[in-house]
């Protein structure tokens, strides 16, 4: 669809009247999807009532484990079927959850949180222990938790994680009786209470998960505390979601099923959407690109800043990319603006760091600039004069049309600025969050959205302790500068330092290249559908969702 052997160009660049354009590109889409098999369209619109609501929400999720999953995709599915001891409004704002309320003590590194009354969907009463055992799962090594460094404020976590401390009641977490949950931190922290709303801090059944091990979140396995029940799961179709009968909050949820449909293909999203298959796209990776000069008028296009970026890893294992000259000409042979005046057309801005704008007091370095002369003179620095025999490499990325656009688009910039020959390489889902698990790559395309506002929610990715990480880098000098800014008080002093900490990764070192900050794109009618708000961390909780002008369920 796009064309790969013009250079810098794209057939989705528009020419002339772009309007007209964008009436061929609609004309285009609505002739042939009555010739397009979909795998789910029987039933989905027939049902659609104020009992139902319609989702696109992505590829096929990963895992519905909440100690698993890395992706906000599978994180939406996740938050519905279960919660925490805080959880998100529709606003972005954090709120009770299992706990009805809670003392911060001892200059902010105790908490102590009050369980109401909840039960599992089997009629179980959710109990402090359930979050002793689970955050005892989370932080188990053999469990593998790509999330569990979060649980690293909490006092002893990282210790026991590593193996260090072999007795879990040494760690800060500890319940008195089934109401009461004790955590003890290693260092105030103001966001905990955000943190603490995160999947791998959700209670879990253990019980259930002794008795179905890796099939616990198999339909008909799987037991929750939060609003939803998972009805069916359809591999590569459409995931359904029932609302809880116990559900402490229950008579709050406005609609009694969800159907969450699964693709990759921003084509098939819109036309679910635009041919009233399919209520809401929640992803911009859903929404063609070359589609949004003729919809971002219309009154079901909502766009946003959120605390997101998409950027690219690096392996640093890999001969030439080990060498941090060749990583700052990757990054400076790249026209940022560019690819969101061409490509993406969402609002989006070019990134140099990997902090977006949003955090309340913390500015983010600016990062490398375009300069394909310098990115030139440091390739010959290197060895590789004119990219003269530089090795093949490739640019993995999951599957998905925006995807692909910027790839081949950095490939050609790659080989008119810098003289190299860059491969792709396309993975579903699933196999392509395998790959940067075992760095099984030269250059991969990744984007991370804030867990809670703050600098560390993207700057801890990149520490030797963090499963997250899939680079291959560590920097002595960058963990002296985190591990300081975890013992200081003071905000100002302390943005500082992550601020020094962050010119080391985007400005020196590289084991990333940011491209953009996201701006967050939803489709949906504000006549038809309510409960969702635009907010910095781009939370839109699947539980507020509801059809307007219908009664509850």
């Amino acid at each position: 669809m796009w064309s790969k052997n013009n250079c810098l160009r794209h057939e989705s660049e528009p020419e002339g009247d772009s309007s007209f354009n964008g009436k061929k590109h609609l004309f285009f889409f609505l002739s042939i999807v009555a010739l397009i098999s979909f795998p789910f369209l029987p039933g989905c619109r027939s049902q659609s009532s104020a009992s139902r609501i319609v989702i696109v929400n992505g590829p096929e999720p990963e895992s519905l484990d909440p100690q698993v999953i890395t992706g906000q995709l599978e994180g939406r599915i996740v938050k519905a079927l279960f919660e925490g001891l805080t959880a998100w409004n529709a606003k972005g704002e954090i709120i009770p959850g299992v706990a009805e309320k809670w003392d911060c003590l001892e200059n902010g590194t105790f908490y102590r949180f009050y369980l109401r009354k909840t039960f599992w969907s089997n009629g179980k009463p959710v109990v402090a222990d359930d979050f002793v055992l689970s955050w005892k799962r989370a932080l188990d090594p053999m469990q593998g938790s790509r999330y569990a460094d979060l649980l690293f404020w909490i006092r002893g976590a990282k210790e026991y994680n590593e193996g260090k401390i072999k007795d879990f009641s040494s760690v800060g977490i500890k319940s008195v009786g089934d109401s009461i949950l004790e955590i003890k931190l290693n260092c105030p922290i103001p966001f905990f209470l955000q943190l603490v709303a995160q999947p791998v801090f959700f209670p879990l059944p253990i019980d259930t998960i002794k008795i179905h091990g890796e099939n616990w979140i198999k339909a008909g396995n799987m037991v929750c505390n939060g609003p939803y029940l998972l009805e069916a799961w359809k591999i590569n179709d459409r995931i359904i979601l029932k609302k809880n009968p116990n559900y402490w909050h229950q008579a709050a949820i406005k609609t009694k099923e969800l159907v969450l449909l699964t693709t990759s293909k921003a084509s098939t999203a819109f036309n679910l959407f635009f041919c009233g298959i399919a209520d809401i796209i929640l992803d911009k990776g859903l929404v063609p690109t070359f589609f949004i000069d003729t919809i971002s008028h219309k009154p079901y296009f909502h766009s946003s800043p959120i605390l997101a970026t998409y950027f690219y890893r690096i392996n640093t294992q890999r001969k030439p990319l080990n060498d941090s000259r060749i990583r700052r000409a990757l990054a400076m042979a790249i026209d940022k603006s560019r690819i969101v005046k061409i490509i993406t057309r969402g609002g989006e801005l070019p990134a140099g760091s990997i902090t977006p704008p949003g955090i309340a007091g913390y500015i983010s370095p600016p990062g490398l600039p375009y300069d394909p002369d310098r990115a030139r003179s440091l390739f010959s620095e290197a060895g590789y004069p004119g990219g003269k025999g530089f090795p093949p490499l490739s640019i993995l990325y999951n599957s998905g049309e925006l995807n692909e656009q910027i790839a081949t688009e950095i490939q050609a910039m790659w080989r008119q600025n810098l003289g190299i020959q860059v491969g792709l390489r396309n993975q579903e889902w699933k196999v392509y969050l395998n790959s940067l698990a075992s760095l099984d790559f030269d250059i991969a395309r990744s984007s991370w959205v804030g867990d809670y506002a703050d600098p560390t929610t993207f700057l801890n990715l990149f520490t030797k302790s963090s499963p997250n990480n899939e680079t291959g880098w560590s920097n002595d000098r960058y963990e002296a500068l985190l591990h300081k800014a975890e013992e200081t008080v003071d905000p100002v002093v302390r943005f500082q330092i992550l601020h020094e900490g962050e010119t080391i990764l985007v400005e020196e070192e590289l084991p990333i290249i940011p491209i953009y900050f996201y701006s967050g794109i939803l489709l949906y009618d504000p006549d038809k559908i309510g409960g969702i708000e635009p907010n910095l961390l781009d939370e839109h909780p699947l539980s507020k969702l509801f059809l307007k002008n219908h009664p509850t369920p």
